[in-house]
């Protein structure tokens, strides 16, 4: 009896550890092999960890390789609130040492996250000061920051950036291709305290950094022609102001400019209002600087010369139900002087002497239908019509620069043909992509797009246009050591009525200099100047000075 009880209870022992063996084996086929892949994955998941390696962003340089942007290394700090045990304190503590919200801060440690971000590209002091405190589950990780040494110079040519070093606008935004580079890989293998482990680095794919840009900006002539365009905006109290100085012989833009303008480096607490280049995203109706379209038309289609003489109606001509007038009354004066003075009255009479089909013909090849195609985003062009949508007075306004709308980009093409024998350029603004080394990866040459006048022409219209500089609307822009030449502009803005402005006006000014070899072309133009508006007194004196310096540092003969 005895015995019998005890080898059942032998066999319920042995049975017990059979089963519970059975199901250790069992369970661990199931862990090792119907289950492998999953908890293969979960462990690579925990102790795999893939890395994100920014690349370098290029950098941007003027024409004589100074630095115009570059990328800077700077500590973001980051969080892991798996590791933090008192988030409350964090927070508080972190707040004002990041000069960032507290709640925002408990918001970012309150996700259930092993990374999370607090602040990106903190300042050094900022990073020092989170480095002491020593706190668990706080670390610091090293970025590269954009950084514009010279602040706002060029600032609407070259553009701003992201937080994440992607191109918001400008050059930038234009070339970020070029400029970003490709991000590389590091798999690499961390402890449970989730520190890397060396040598344990699976896979490494270095990070390919961007290309760097060589501008057509000078620098220094960018420098001048802002420092003179901020003199007239706030002497005039404008609305705006932009300039544009170009090299007439090859297209290259050497200086733009727009007031109010902004600092690269602090660029999301810059105003509204000064985000736009104007000098390409806005379009205006041009005034009398357009009279060069006229007077160009005129002596190509041969249908005047330049002592042919016209009556000026002593100021007001009256022509069907329309008035027009001049801002000084004239009689009878030859055709250089009509453009001499900015006649509108002698503008239009030259004008009916060729007629809409030829004017609208040279408002082509002048480029006023077209985009001048310059590497900058957001280009516009003016809403200009053919001809078979041109009303009855079309041909008494077009002429002298109403009915026709035009950019500052496109101005500065314009008066850059005439300054280079009739032959227009493209504008270019980039002169060659660089790679780390400043080698060559990608040139731009020089494009000549079409003749636009003759030569003979081009030479006639250097002389009347020299000619109101000496002794026309344009004296202010003489030049003591240079001969100069150009136009003067003063646009009436259209009202919301549809009527023309009687206090609102728009100051230009267009020319090149030397007048004989013209090295520097330039467009002026000042929105809504107060109390003065004309632009031979506005416009003018700005391009005089930026002239005047811009050649003596090019060493430019006279």
């Amino acid at each position: 009896m005895h015995s019998s009880i005890v080898r059942a209870r032998q066999v319920g022992v042995f049975l017990f550890f059979f089963l519970f063996f059975t199901f250790l084996a069992l369970r661990l086929l199931y862990l090792q092999v119907i289950r492998h892949q999953f908890y293969y994955r979960m462990a690579n998941g925990q102790h795999t960890v893939s890395i994100e390696l920014p690349p370098r962003r290029g950098t941007i340089f003027d024409r004589n390789m100074h630095v115009l942007a570059l990328n800077l290394n700077c500590d973001s700090i980051f969080a892991n609130p798996r590791e933090i045990e008192n988030r409350a304190i964090v927070a508080r503590t972190l707040a004002p040492i990041l000069g960032l919200n507290e709640r925002f801060i408990q918001q970012r440690l309150s996700k259930e996250k092993s990374f999370v971000w607090i602040k990106r590209k903190a300042s050094p002091q900022e990073s020092a000061l989170v480095k002491k405190l020593k706190f668990d589950g706080i670390g610091v990780i090293k970025e590269s920051k954009r950084f514009y040494p010279d602040k706002s110079l060029a600032c609407h040519v070259i553009g701003t950036v992201d937080i994440d070093n992607n191109g918001l606008e400008g050059l930038e935004l234009y070339y970020n291709k070029y400029l970003k580079g490709e991000s590389g890989w590091l798999i690499s293998t961390q402890d449970a305290k989730r520190k890397l482990l060396e040598s344990y680095q699976d896979e490494f794919i270095a990070p390919k950094n961007g290309l760097n840009l060589q501008l057509t900006i000078d620098e220094v002539i960018q420098s001048i022609a802002e420092r003179e365009l901020a003199k007239v905006y706030e002497k005039y109290n404008a609305k705006a102001a932009s300039i544009i100085v170009m090299d007439p012989r090859n297209g290259d833009i050497l200086a733009m400019a727009n007031f109010p303008n902004y600092d690269l480096n602090n660029f999301s607490s810059r105003p509204a209002e000064s985000i736009r280049n104007r000098a390409v995203n806005d379009f205006f109706e041009p005034g009398s600087v357009f009279k060069i379209v006229t007077a160009s038309a005129a002596l190509e289609e041969k249908v005047v010369g330049m002592n042919d003489k016209f009556y000026c109606e002593n100021g007001v001509y009256k022509v069907g139900r329309r008035i027009l007038h001049d801002h000084t009354p004239h009689g009878v004066m030859t055709f250089r002087e009509v453009i001499e003075k900015s006649s509108n009255i002698g503008t239009v009479k030259v004008a009916a002497l060729f007629g809409a089909e030829r004017m609208y013909k040279y408002m082509r090849l002048f480029g006023f239908y077209d985009k001048t195609g310059i590497d900058l985003p957001g280009e516009v062009v003016g809403i200009n019509r053919p001809t078979t949508k041109w009303s009855g007075v079309s041909m008494l306004a077009i002429p002298m620069g109403q009915e026709v709308t035009t950019t500052g980009m496109q101005l500065a093409c314009a008066i850059s043909a005439i300054a280079n024998d009739g032959y227009m350029a493209k504008p270019r603004i980039v002169r060659e992509i660089l790679d780390g080394n400043n080698l060559s990866v990608r040139d731009f040459r020089p494009v000549m797009l079409r003749k636009v006048i003759s030569p003979q022409t081009s030479m006639q219209m250097r002389d009347i246009l020299a000619g109101v500089v000496k002794t026309g609307t344009g004296k202010k822009a003489k030049i003591e050591d240079f001969s100069a030449a150009g136009k003067t502009g003063t646009a009436q803005k259209v009202e919301p009525t549809g009527t023309y402005s009687h206090n609102r006006f728009i100051a230009s000014f267009i020319g090149f200099a030397p007048a004989g070899r013209p090295v520097l072309s330039a467009v002026v133009c000042v929105d809504e100047p107060r109390p003065v508006y004309y632009g031979g007194d506005v416009a003018a004196p700005v391009f005089k000075n930026v002239m005047d310096e811009s050649l003596k540092y090019l060493n430019a003969k006279s």
